[in-house]
């Protein structure tokens, strides 16, 4: 088989003992952790709950994908929760703060976006994830269902959910500390949280599915990225299932 640029990838992204990269981190060159819209409409989000819930053991089993969903609302508050599981701050250490699931250096670089379709009391659109404050910037108000469809390949499964989880990374923000070998570590970040998502979803009585068969750059047009230092990764559908 004809090498590709993944072989080449793989192959000039390994580490090698003795053989490691040298230098020093440059913290006044450090990317900023969290991306925000100052100037987006804000939508705060219901606190999560943070104890009980279903046994981790029975969530594992029920975890399944889920293509086809009902046409019923899904809920502010399971909206919350579904995000706090993905990304939400769980503790703060000498002013670190730390997320549910787990990122390489604890650099972060994986932003959330959402199109909204059928939330209660939440407009339809494009949203930005605020992760430190727990909130939503509403990007583009409007049905973007057909849109977010089509990025996604034209499955059915993103025009009929409720709302649609689309990932990026900003690259700079771990390429300051781990160079080309931090491509490797964003697309892990990123299948931490989806894997946060498939269980959460079960958990609250929900449906998902993970995408990543995309159109990079219909995606990255959607939310209004340039595609370069920060470029799509990754989407998930949520709803309820039929």
């Amino acid at each position: 088989m004809t090498e590709g640029i993944g072989d080449r990838f793989q192959k000039e992204t390994k580490y090698q003992r003795d053989g490691l990269p040298g230098g020093y981190l440059r913290w006044d060159l450090k990317p900023e952790t969290y991306k925000t819209y100052p100037r987006a409409p804000r939508t705060t989000l219901p606190s999560p709950q943070v104890g009980g819930g279903m046994p981790i053991w029975e969530t594992l089993n029920q975890r399944q994908s889920v293509r086809s969903f009902k046409n019923q609302a899904l809920s502010p508050e399971n909206l919350s929760q579904i995000l706090w599981a993905t990304q939400g701050i769980t503790r703060r250490i000498h002013g670190h703060a730390f997320r549910t699931a787990p990122s390489a250096g604890a650099l972060y670089p994986v932003e959330t976006y959402l199109s909204l379709f059928n939330i209660s009391s939440i407009e339809p659109g494009i949203y930005h994830y605020a992760v430190e404050s727990h909130e939503l910037e509403q990007l583009k108000s409007g049905d973007f269902r057909k849109a977010t469809a089509g990025a996604a390949l034209d499955q059915d499964m993103a025009y009929a959910a409720n709302a649609v989880f689309i990932w990026t990374a900003v690259f700079p923000r771990s390429k300051w500390k781990y160079k080309q070998r931090a491509y490797r570590y964003v697309y892990l970040d990123a299948g931490h949280i989806a894997g946060n998502l498939t269980l959460a979803a079960v958990a609250l009585g929900l449906g998902s599915c993970q995408i990543a068969a995309l159109y990079d750059e219909d995606v990255n047009a959607l939310l209004g990225i340039e595609g370069e230092n920060e470029s799509v990764l990754y989407m998930s559908v949520l709803g309820h299932p039929l």
